[in-house]
């Protein structure tokens, strides 16, 4: 063959015949290779007549200062966190309001009436994890025998499968009452901190949706001139509402199932584990086996290997029908964060706010979102990678019957 000779590609090649049978073998038929993509040659669109100059480091500039954003944030965390949520219910609230003023409540007084509501609803919930932390640290004592014994087996198994002694210790040290004692403890003598953090929240509640009333104004003036910023807005108050609302109600009911289930169970501190079971149903991923795993040690202290058992099934069956079926449908496109993103933001908000920040998490991306993405017309090219799908799953069904119809005009041909 010649070296102008074309050459067949491989993907072209039909299945060789067995030569012991005569028969094609399917298995024989060459696979196509993977083809890299050509280069582009013209500049991205987006970037105008400044071409590509200066990307890397618009990209390490804006990292950069998000990292100094980041500790800046977490330095004031004691007052940034406690205002951050008095803004998610103010969203939240926001309809109430409007609709006592639609209705003729004077605006002062609808704006007052839904901030104490707002806040005599948390101070209640405050109120009620208090009275059952502090039911939980009565009953703990009367464990420690239970506790000492799970703790020496469990990490004689450990040291079984050749786990260090110094992790075994450390291990072993959590499973003391006096380390449930002092972490409990802690909680409820904090209470300058508590009263610190209910003062800044019902201030704001109170200073927030005052300030809310100018808002609709506010978004038409701008509108004008900034449309987009007005749209990202505009999405971020009713994607934080829809979300926050939808997680609140199926929270209640997560917890509420959860904790009847315990208290049928004989599991000890019921009503702690439903309140923690409420909490973590806002924080995704990881929040189903933050809630799940006090329940199973002292079920397993009190009913044995029965109790864990029917603890797993029924907080599986709850998570995996509020979180997997009922959520979604629900709640829809408001979110459109990807999985691996929304696990990022979790982790990342809990280590600049602490666990507000892990709660708060999807509200505070979806405003990081439409600050950086969705205020710029040029940047919302990126939401289909950050998670918003809608277009990429009419696509891939699209090519999916493509390849379908190609399979059966292949097999109609041999």
């Amino acid at each position: 063959m010649t070296q102008d000779a074309p050459i067949p590609a491989p993907s072209s090649a039909p299945a060789e015949p067995d030569h012991r049978t005569g028969r094609r073998w399917p298995f024989s038929r060459r696979r196509k290779h993977p083809v890299a993509p050509a280069e582009p040659v013209d500049p991205d669109t987006e970037l105008g007549p400044a071409g590509g100059m200066g990307r890397g480091v618009r990209i390490l500039l804006g990292l950069a200062a998000g990292v100094v954003i980041s500790f800046g944030m977490a330095a004031i965390g004691g007052i940034l966190a406690p205002t951050l949520l008095a803004l998610v219910l103010t969203i939240c609230a926001q309809p109430v309001r409007v609709w006592l003023e639609r209705h003729g409540t004077p605006q002062g007084l609808a704006t007052g009436a839904v901030g104490l509501t707002v806040f005599a609803l948390l101070a209640g919930f405050i109120a009620v994890l208090w009275i059952a932390t502090a039911q939980f640290i009565g009953m703990l004592p009367q464990y420690k025998p239970q506790l000492q014994q799970l703790g020496t087996e469990f990490t004689n198994w450990l040291q079984s499968i050749g786990v260090g002694q110094q992790q075994v210790q450390q291990i072993k040290a959590g499973f003391d009452p006096g380390t449930f004692l002092s972490f409990f403890g802690g909680l409820l003598g904090n209470a300058l901190g508590l009263v610190a953090f209910l003062v800044i929240v019902l201030t704001m509640l109170i200073l927030m949706p005052a300030d809310a009333a100018y808002t609709p104004t506010l978004l038409r003036q701008l509108q004008p001139t900034r449309p987009n910023l007005v749209y990202a807005f505009g999405g971020f108050a009713h994607s934080v509402r829809r979300y926050m609302v939808v997680t609140t109600l199926l929270g209640i009911v997560q917890g509420v199932i959860n904790g009847v289930a315990l208290w049928l169970l004989g599991v000890p501190a019921a009503l702690l584990w439903a309140i923690l079971s409420f909490l973590c149903s806002f924080i995704p991923n990881v929040g189903y086996f933050i809630a799940i795993v006090p329940p199973l040690v002292f079920g397993f202290l009190t009913g044995g290997w029965g109790t864990v058992v029917a603890i797993i099934v029924i907080y599986g069956v709850i998570n995996a029908v509020v979180q997997s079926i009922v959520q979604p449908k629900v709640v829809g496109n408001a979110v459109a964060l990807s999985q691996t993103l929304t696990f990022f933001s979790v982790l990342f908000w809990a280590v600049v706010l602490g666990p507000i920040g892990a709660i708060l998490a999807i509200p505070l991306t979806l405003l990081v979102r439409a600050v950086l993405v969705d205020s710029d017309p040029r940047s919302r090219l990126w939401r289909p990678i950050i998670g918003d799908l809608t277009h990429t799953r009419e696509l891939m069904k699209e090519q999916a019957v493509e390849r379908k119809t190609e399979r059966k005009q292949q097999h109609a041909q041999k």
